[in-house]
């Protein structure tokens, strides 16, 4: 197996590196097995370290911003959510080895959110619309990170570029149009709550008809609360998406920038991972096509 390579200038790690970052700043883990886990992920390479631990590297160096980032608010989110969290257990350094900060997580067991492992969608819901609400609830931290994309506006040149460029994959046109409607939505203009703000289905951990545990809070900081309604689409159907949206209780304007970033996030995928990651272009095709559908109800 070898690390997926999904961006120019994706930094170089493999398991004979990987062995050797851990000899030489954690020798109390030399002794545990190490091998890359195929996770789907756009941001990190992975591998394990036995059965407990696993290690994330930033592909490219600047994501190891996001990881420093992660390393100082996790332990301070973990004790105000009721659902499972990363816990950082060691923070790696730069070194010749390998240029980037890197971590030590614990291991979570379960498996990315699809709805085919789902029976009870409603206590699924239940579950994720309490993690939301219990994140949005937490008191900020006086140097909290900021969280979210530009405001929608600003974001309309390139939304359209991607659209009409994943048409092999989507109806571009009905796309463009539903986000010529959402795109002058008012901008958010209360005050920053913390958020996930990735909360797409490789980052929601499933087991046994429960979320295990919601992950890679790489992009998460202060700001909109509608990053945070994104599963709306990314994650639910019509019937699923009425329950999720009136256990949310969120206000018109909340619904439908989340309806709008959505959108704009799939559609940068498409064509950035079309060959390099195809089976999130699936998840992102099919959240346009939830946007659609969505529209015609």
């Amino acid at each position: 197996m070898t690390v997926r390579i999904l961006h120019n200038d994706q930094l170089s790690i493999n398991t004979e590196i990987v062995k050797n970052l851990i000899k030489e700043q954690f020798p109390e883990y030399a002794g545990l097995p190490i091998y890359e886990f195929d996770s789907t992920g756009t941001v990190n390479s992975i591998f394990r370290l036995g059965n407990d631990y696993y290690m994330r590297f930033p592909k490219l160096e600047g994501y190891a911003d996001s990881l420093l980032k992660e390393y100082r608010i996790l332990p301070y989110i973990a004790k105000h959510v009721s659902i499972r969290i990363p816990q950082p257990i060691k923070l790696g350094r730069p070194s010749d080895l390998y240029p980037a900060h890197w971590a030590i997580y614990d291991w979570i067991h379960g498996e990315p959110y699809d709805n085919s492992r789902i029976t009870n969608h409603q206590r699924v819901i239940s579950e994720l619309t309490t993690f939301i609400r219990e994140l949005h609830a937490i008191g900020l931290l006086a140097d909290a990170p900021k969280a979210g994309r530009r405001p929608l506006l600003e974001l309309n040149t390139v939304t359209i570029e991607n659209l009409i460029a994943s048409a092999e994959e989507i109806d571009y046109a009905k796309a463009i149009k539903i986000w010529g409607k959402l795109v002058d939505t008012p901008v958010f203009d209360s005050k920053p709550i913390w958020i996930h703000a990735d909360l797409l289905k490789p980052n929601i951990l499933v087991k046994d008809d429960h979320i295990a545990a919601i992950i890679d809070f790489g992009s998460a900081g202060v700001g909109d609360p509608a990053f945070d309604i994104i599963p709306a689409w990314s994650l639910f159907d019509n019937k699923n998406r009425d329950i999720f949206r009136a256990k949310t209780d969120v206000s018109d304007p909340i619904w439908y920038r989340a309806c709008a970033y959505a959108l704009h996030q799939a559609a940068l995928i498409i064509p950035y991972y079309r060959k390099s990651n195809p089976y999130f272009v699936r998840q992102a095709v099919d959240t346009i096509k939830e946007i659609i559908s969505d529209s015609a109800t």
